[in-house]
């Protein structure tokens, strides 16, 4: 696949636990591949500035923080949730770093362990906290809500744009797995998309999807990662 959204550059800023917050089980997201759905996603979107995005299974929050620095001239709104409160409450404080409040309660506590340790991972990470303070331009709203994606979504408003990492493999699993997850999880999505909600999923090679209530826009393959691109027939 030719990246035409996500830049080749370093992103070594975003590493998860050196300002973005990180814990046992999270799962964290390639940055470049990353940008590059978000960037195909919005270009099937009718909406070009003023996003809300969505993502069902936002663990710690990772990817959509990591989006919401890079793309603070298009969205407006994040909005994450999950089945795990202890990964809700690493999400809510990633998602604050995305606010001048925020990043500067970040960069005070990086500076207590700068005092305390006077590490020089922890001065590369005030480096960093700079670095993505200096991206804010736009203070994202944001919300975050427990919730099985498999089941009824309880989401008032419809997102333009709905990322998620499908869960798989030994970090983080299904709570059920019974029949297939993420036709199931499509049939959640499809009561609150609108008929312009663009649907990115990314997956491992053995998940395979068969809902008939959507149509593929786009499918890639990276690596072990696949994602495609959907929206409601």
């Amino acid at each position: 696949m030719e990246y035409k959204y996500g830049k080749n550059k370093n992103y070594e800023d975003f590493s998860a636990g050196r300002v973005l917050y990180n814990a046992k089980g999270m799962t964290n997201f390639p940055v470049r591949l990353a940008q590059e759905i978000y960037g195909r996603c919005l270009e099937y979107s009718p909406e070009k500035e003023n996003i809300c995005l969505y993502d069902c299974c936002c663990g710690g929050g990772y990817l959509l923080t990591v989006l919401g620095f890079l793309n603070q001239n298009t969205i407006e709104e994040i909005i994450g949730s999950d089945i795990d409160s202890d990964m809700l409450r690493i999400a809510e404080k990633n998602l604050s770093l995305l606010s001048n409040d925020g990043i500067n309660r970040r960069i005070l506590e990086i500076e207590e362990m700068i005092a305390a340790f006077n590490k020089q991972s922890h001065i590369e990470a005030r480096n960093s906290a700079m670095v993505l303070k200096g991206m804010i331009s736009n203070e994202i709203k944001y919300k975050v809500f427990g919730c099985d994606a498999l089941k009824t979504i309880d989401l008032e408003i419809q997102p333009d744009i709905i990322i998620t990492d499908v869960p798989y493999g030994n970090l983080v699993n299904w709570s059920d797995n019974e029949g297939n997850a993420v036709d199931r999880l499509l049939d959640s999505l499809y009561e609150i998309c609108s008929s312009d909600t663009v649907i990115g999923l990314c997956l491992n090679k053995q998940q395979r999807v068969r809902n008939e209530k959507f149509m593929r826009l786009e499918r890639q393959q990276i690596g072990k990662r696949r994602f495609e691109i959907f929206r409601k027939k």
